[in-house]
């Protein structure tokens, strides 16, 4: 990051990765240096019903720095990129009240574009829009959907690649349902929390056949830990299958298993490659819609963060 870009104490640190990059040691060693809290970036982990299988950080490292945003909604709860805006809103306020440097961490990046570029208030599409679109899509191939696009709104598909296929989809969604051109939406949209010119930005990344062996590993602990003893105690409240919760990578798998409709290994294979498929997904979007974040190895990211702190302070 250009040095005249970060004059001064550096309002946040936003460290983004993908799941079992080994980011939330990160935040916590940085938050250690630096006098920080840690404030979760992560879509699951918000939720307080499954703990082990969403990574949270243990007690034990939540007590060496402060946390928050983490585990405070109830799996019965709909929690949305716009709630979590408000959330971050006062933990970012309590901080400063306190003296401590913000570090967001997590995978989720909506979560951070929000934070970085604001947030549109758009409705929520009716599942019979996203369904239709989503069937009429399958017989197109790139160019001919970010075509159809451009028939009913040009406007958002110049500004679109036309091998971005999922933003193109959802750009027909949103004129589908509303009448209005997704970039109009997006000019309407609430203002950033966060100046992203005034904090360290980091985004991890780690070796694709390493990450896989990580996520695998990573889940074996999980299962020793008591994941699948969570998932059955969740599964126990009878929530609406809808639920944003039941989706956490793993869950379903599991829950498949306690009701003996497969077994465990096969419930622990599903759900492995589910969270390596995830982490795909997750760097993908890293690379288009993050392009400019500094990236680092997790071995080589401390380091050089402390190094651009010093830097904006000097």
């Amino acid at each position: 990051m250009e040095r005249s870009k970060l004059a001064g104490k550096p309002s946040a640190v936003l460290i983004a990765g993908p799941t079992a990059s080994g980011k939330s040691a990160l935040a916590l060693a940085l938050a250690e240096r630096l006098g920080g809290i840690v404030l979760n970036a992560d879509s699951m982990q918000v939720y307080g019903d499954l703990h082990v299988l969403t990574a949270r950080p243990t007690v034990a490292e939540m007590a060496q720095v402060p946390h928050g945003l983490y585990g405070h909604v109830d799996a019965d709860t709909e929690y949305s990129v716009g709630r979590w805006l408000d959330d971050a809103r006062a933990a970012i306020a309590d901080a400063g009240l306190r003296g401590l440097t913000p570090v967001f961490v997590g995978g989720t990046g909506l979560y951070f574009r929000a934070l970085t570029q604001g947030l549109a208030e758009i409705p929520p599409i009716p599942e019979a829009v996203r369904a239709g679109i989503r069937a009429e899509a399958g017989a197109l191939d790139n160019a001919a959907l970010h075509g159809a696009l451009a028939a009913r709104d040009a406007e958002t598909a110049a500004r679109l690649n036309v091998n971005d296929r999922q933003r193109v989809l959802r750009a027909l969604e949103v004129e589908r349902a509303t009448g209005r051109p997704l970039v109009h939406w997006q000019a309407d949209a609430q203002p950033p929390l966060l100046d992203a010119r005034h904090c360290l930005r980091m985004v991890l990344e780690v070796d694709r056949a390493l990450l896989r062996r990580r996520i695998d590993a990573r889940f074996e602990t999980m299962m020793a830990q008591g994941a699948l003893e969570e998932v059955r105690r969740l599964a126990a409240r009878g929530l609406r299958p809808d639920r944003t919760i039941l989706k956490a990578h793993g869950a379903p798998a599991l829950t498949r298993h306690l009701a003996g409709q497969m077994s465990l290994d096969d419930a622990i294979a599903e759900g492995q490659g589910d969270t390596r498929r995830y982490a795909k997904r997750q760097e993908t979007f890293f690379r288009h819609q993050m392009a400019d974040w500094p990236g680092a190895t997790p071995e080589a990211a401390l380091e050089r963060l402390l190094d651009m702190a010093a830097r904006a302070e000097g």
